[in-house]
């Protein structure tokens, strides 16, 4: 994990969705990309430069609340007749944007969607999980198809929501937020996404709320990424990679709801944050108010690479690292510009610190000459006693704060230097 990070059957194939502007028909679509299904899936396209596809599994899910009856996806083909699926997408695509994440230290690219709450402040909302590990986002609004750079102003990692905000934009359209509270099982919804990542017109996948109050536990393998998501949305509407973010939508035109997860085993359910529960967390960021959930901005960031355990003992980190991953680093001298780590083949000899499994190249950590093996004992006069005490830490200071670091080497030099951290992905 980087220093700044948190650790964290086959499904049948749903039925089809459709592409907006013509007033999408349930049981037509057209041709897909990313067609990866595990169990469950939080819904960000993640693509290399080769256009790979990767998820996040959702591992299980828990029973919802009490009186919150499931509803079968057969359910979805009985709407009622009031949800005028075209209406609905005309409200709703103009406030509608494409969400292109740039991971520098993972040399990929992950796309999602999001949508203006506010057109005039250039405020839109999308899923954590959709910028984590971001060093640069743009956003595209649908309608016009032009992209602009966009600042991450703060995320809620644990409720799997952020905030971007554009500028210089014109004519930005703000949705009409709506009320999950209202949402009952059998609402007609309508789903809304950048499926595939591919961009341009938004595809709509119409549904029904067939459960109230569902606990989900995520997981990411690529990126270590696992959350527990409460109080979700379940919904037949046919949610795909790529919609993460977007809005889902009541037969008023008003988002009651994130896009975050779909999947199933022999019965297929999508899974969105309430609305209600999502407001609060932008107002929050947008307010600049940082809490014990919310980041504002991006984290300070030192550039090392830590194994993922809470051993105060590095040969103990060490040793988790390789039962891990299984592979053992050379020398350690040099920087690595991938988020990959292995256990260093020599490690400092002191009793307690954070274990350096790697440095990323143009980082504070590698201008400073940390390597692979090095442990890091103590952070602006604190002493460090693990790889998590570091993280914690390093979470007090602002990006351009400068930090005085002590670290030992493997051959028992001990040795110091003033760093200036710098600004870090997300996450």
């Amino acid at each position: 994990m980087h220093e700044g990070d948190g650790t964290e059957g086959g499904a049948p194939i749903p039925p089809a969705r459709s592409q907006a502007r013509a007033a999408p028909a349930a049981g037509t679509r057209a041709p897909g990309l990313l067609r990866v299904w595990l169990t469950y899936l939080v819904v960000a396209a993640l693509s290399t430069m080769a256009g790979v596809g990767a998820t996040l599994a959702v591992q299980h899910v828990i029973a919802p609340g009490p009186g919150a009856t499931a509803v079968p996806r057969a359910a979805a083909a009985d709407r009622p007749t009031v949800m005028n699926d075209e209406a609905v997408v005309q409200a709703v695509e103009p406030g509608v944007v494409d969400v292109t994440a740039s991971l520098r230290y993972l040399q990929e690219t992950a796309k999602g969607t999001g949508f203006v709450i506010d057109a005039a402040a250039g405020l839109i909302l999308t899923n954590n999980h959709v910028i984590d590990g971001a060093a640069s986002v743009t956003v595209t609004p649908v309608t016009s198809g032009r992209s602009y750079p966009a600042r991450i102003l703060g995320y809620d990692r644990a409720g799997d929501v952020a905030l971007l905000q554009v500028r210089g934009a014109p004519r930005l359209t703000a949705v009409t937020i709506g009320s999950s509270a209202r949402a009952g099982v059998g609402t007609p919804v309508l789903a809304i996404g950048n499926e595939g990542g591919r961009g341009g017109s938004p595809a709509v996948a119409p549904g029904v709320i067939s459960s109230l109050d569902r606990t989900i536990v995520a997981s990411d393998q690529s990126s270590g990424l696992s959350e527990t998501l409460h109080g979700m949305l379940q919904t037949s509407a046919d949610i795909r990679p790529g919609d993460s973010g977007g809005p889902l939508a009541d037969a008023g035109g008003r988002v009651i709801g994130i896009d975050t997860a779909a999947g199933g085993d022999t019965v297929y359910s999508g899974y969105a944050i309430p609305i209600d529960r999502a407001m609060p967390i932008a107002r929050q960021i947008a307010a600049g108010r940082e809490g014990a959930r919310v980041q504002i901005g991006l984290p300070a960031f030192l550039g090392v690479l830590l194994p993922d355990s809470t051993s105060t003992s590095p040969q103990r980190q060490a040793s988790q690292q390789l039962h891990q991953t299984g592979a053992v680093s050379g020398s350690g001298r040099g920087c690595t510009s991938g988020d990959t780590t292995a256990a260093p083949a020599s490690i400092a000899p002191v009793e307690t610190g954070a274990l350096v499994d790697g440095v990323l190249c143009g980082t504070p950590a590698d201008q400073a000459g940390l390597f692979a093996g090095d442990v890091i004992t103590a952070v602006g006069g604190q002493a460090v006693t693990s790889p998590r005490s570091l993280t914690a830490l390093l979470s007090r200071y602002r990006p351009g704060s400068g930090i005085a670091l002590a670290w030992v080497a493997p051959g028992g030099s001990l040795h110091t230097a003033v760093v200036t951290l710098a600004a870090g992905p997300a996450g």
